[in-house]
């Protein structure tokens, strides 16, 4: 046995043939390589290898001899080592030897290099390593900022690399789909003006001009728009996108998006071609092309979820109760909307349970929470006695309940009650958002408005770029502005907003009256907007866009809860770096520079 402790640089070239993989796939034979670690099966049995990678663990066999398992991106193989007192956690190595099989019963059904291992005759350190600052295997539970601190250490974990293959087999599989219906990626500018998208901008400020700024995009949309008018026709990016707002599971400051617009197009035409481009990513990691894109309108699945994002895994819809209590004389359930949903078998949640559910409805901005459990002789609640037999009798039937079942029930105006059961049905009854397979949803028919803010102007529900349901021009003109239908859609998967799209304004006169129902005037509008007001007047093809959260996607299809598992480089929920430590604060010849002063915090 020879060991070395070389520079990679220092390393004559190591020949190598190519046999092994039939010029099938990808040659990963270079310089220092003949092959990777997990790419080895028993058809190499005989086979002089050279190897490069990671000691990933080493075990004591006899006096001098061990077994190293050599790991590297596509996995570990066995190695043994006469004389390895010299290798630690996490050096890297090259090692040259022969393939051969493992005595039968020492080889590990639960490694694919598991019937193999090499017999090394020549092993080089090629870098030494210090005890890693937390364990690379997959058992141990590792406090998040440490694993950020040191993410390159973290990144050679098998669960990050294969959340990255996924991310890339989901790049690929994307521009694929898009390439293939015509479309061609352009790439729009990262230093652009700051423009109303429903966050907060990252913002740059000008060094040639001081005291203004830059804002980060929060998403390429005018950009794509202005793409359509100078004739691209279908346009796509894998685009980065920037907003300042807070961190949770499925949101980071920076994030991907496919972004795509078309021209000449209707709703229908961009569902089928954002359908096709997502079923054609699933199908490339899964293996299996999901079927099914059902649609639903935004106003029942508001109705029957309580939410614009249904999770369609599981039951326990929203069940429409206000008849049945029309003349009731129970004054909690005097209220304009009332509704239910029935849990199966919940009638054995406990009373502590239940008053820690009334407690979180409250917090969420209901009145109370009703509870009735359904009992062989009627219903048992605080509440029973307030209620005729009748309006019992009609309470069981509709909601279709059956004995140990528990009924919970909202009155409240009619957006507050379907909010809180569809905030209560996740509660209890939301699976993982990795189990059960996918289950896509289209969400069509948006408001064009949300509601309406402090000033009494109408909030978009999407963009102040979507254009109204046609249908519902005459309806804009009347000012009732909150029963405006849009062209807006949304993606919805395992209860995961992917994405949103609409059919765009592309009349000037629209738009400036869109704008102008935003309390956006004609100066203002032309100071933000000009760009594309101008272009308007220079012949805007109908089009029509969509954007989804490729993080969000590629979470799911990896597996995880959590988007920050499928980012390479991710911050934490209060939006630090902990391995560059960003934000920093700059220095003030630099500040100078800019012609920026840092004010005190306040208190």
């Amino acid at each position: 046995m020879h060991f070395h402790h070389r520079h990679p640089a220092s390393e004559a070239q190591v020949t190598s043939s190519t046999e092994d993989n039939g010029g099938q796939g990808p040659d990963y034979t270079t310089s220092m390589r003949t092959d990777r670690c997990g790419d080895l099966r028993s058809d190499d049995v005989g086979r002089q290898v050279t190897l490069c990678g990671w000691v990933a663990r080493r075990r004591e066999h006899g006096e001098h001899l061990a077994f190293v398992d050599l790991r590297d991106r596509s996995g570990i193989i066995q190695v043994v080592v006469d004389g390895a007192a010299d290798l630690r956690s996490e050096y890297v190595l090259q090692v040259t030897g022969q393939v051969r099989e493992r005595p039968a019963d020492t080889a590990n059904d639960a490694l694919s290099t598991g019937a193999i291992e090499v017999d090394a005759s020549e092993v080089t350190i090629l870098s030494a390593s210090e005890p890693p600052p937390f364990p690379l295997d997959e058992r141990t539970d590792v406090d998040e900022v440490l694993r950020l601190r040191h993410r390159y250490v973290d990144l050679r974990r098998p669960r990050l690399q294969k959340n990255l293959e996924v991310r890339a087999t989901v790049n690929s599989a994307v521009r694929t789909a898009m390439e293939e219906q015509g479309f061609i990626e352009v790439e729009t500018p990262m230093l652009v003006a700051s423009t109303p998208e429903g966050a907060r901008d990252f913002v740059v400020p000008s060094r040639k001009e001081p005291g203004s700024f830059y804002a980060l995009p929060q998403s390429p949309q005018i950009f794509k728009q202005l793409c359509m008018i100078g004739g691209v026709d279908r346009y796509y990016q894998i685009a980065r996108c920037l907003r300042d707002e807070d961190l949770r599971a499925d949101r980071q400051f920076e994030f991907m998006q496919l972004d795509a617009e078309a021209s000449f197009v209707s709703q229908d035409d961009v569902l089928t071609f954002i359908t096709h481009t997502v079923a054609s990513a699933a199908e490339a990691v899964t293996g299996e092309r999901p079927a099914d894109f059902p649609r639903m309108s935004w106003h029942e699945a508001r109705e029957r979820y309580g939410s614009d994002k249904p999770d369609i895994r599981f039951g326990m819809e929203l069940v429409e109760l206000t008849p049945v209590f029309a003349d009731t004389d129970f004054r909690a359930f005097q209220a304009p909307c009332v509704k239910g949903i029935r849990v199966p078998g919940g009638a054995d949640l406990s009373r502590n349970r239940l008053d820690d559910l009334t407690e979180t409805c409250k917090g969420w901005g209901a009145k109370g929470l009703v509870w009735m459990k359904v009992e062989a002789d009627g219903l048992n609640s605080p509440v029973a006695k307030f209620l005729t037999g009748d309006e019992q009798a009609a309470l069981r039937t509709t909601l279709e309940a059956e004995e140990g079942d528990l009924l919970l029930l909202v009155a409240d105006e009619h957006h507050t009650t379907c909010r809180i059961l569809g905030l209560l049905r996740l509660e209890l009854g939301r699976p993982p958002v990795t189990e059960g397979g996918l289950h896509f949803l289209w969400v069509v028919d948006f408001p064009l408005f949300e509601g309406l803010d402090e000033a009494g102007n109408p909030m978009p529900a999407h963009h102040p770029f979507t254009m109204p349901h046609e249908d519902d021009l005459e309806t804009l003109e009347a000012g009732d502005l909150l029963s405006v239908r849009s062209q807006a859609y949304d993606l919805v998967l395992n209860g995961w907003e992917l994405g949103s799209g609409s059919v765009r304004i592309h009349r000037r006169e629209i738009q400036q009256k869109i704008f102008s129902i935003l309390g956006i005037g004609a100066d203002e509008a032309q100071e933000r907007f000009g760009f594309l007001l101008d272009a308007f007047r220079y012949g805007a093809p109908p089009h029509a866009g969509f954007a989804f959260g490729m993080d969000r996607l590629i979470a799911i299809l990896a597996g995880e809860e959590n988007i920050r598992e499928v980012i390479a480089y991710p911050k934490t929920q209060s939006g630090a770096d902990p391995l560059t430590s960003a934000p920093t604060p700059i220095d003030d010849r630099h500040l100078e520079e800019l012609g920026l002063r840092v004010l005190p915090r306040s208190e």
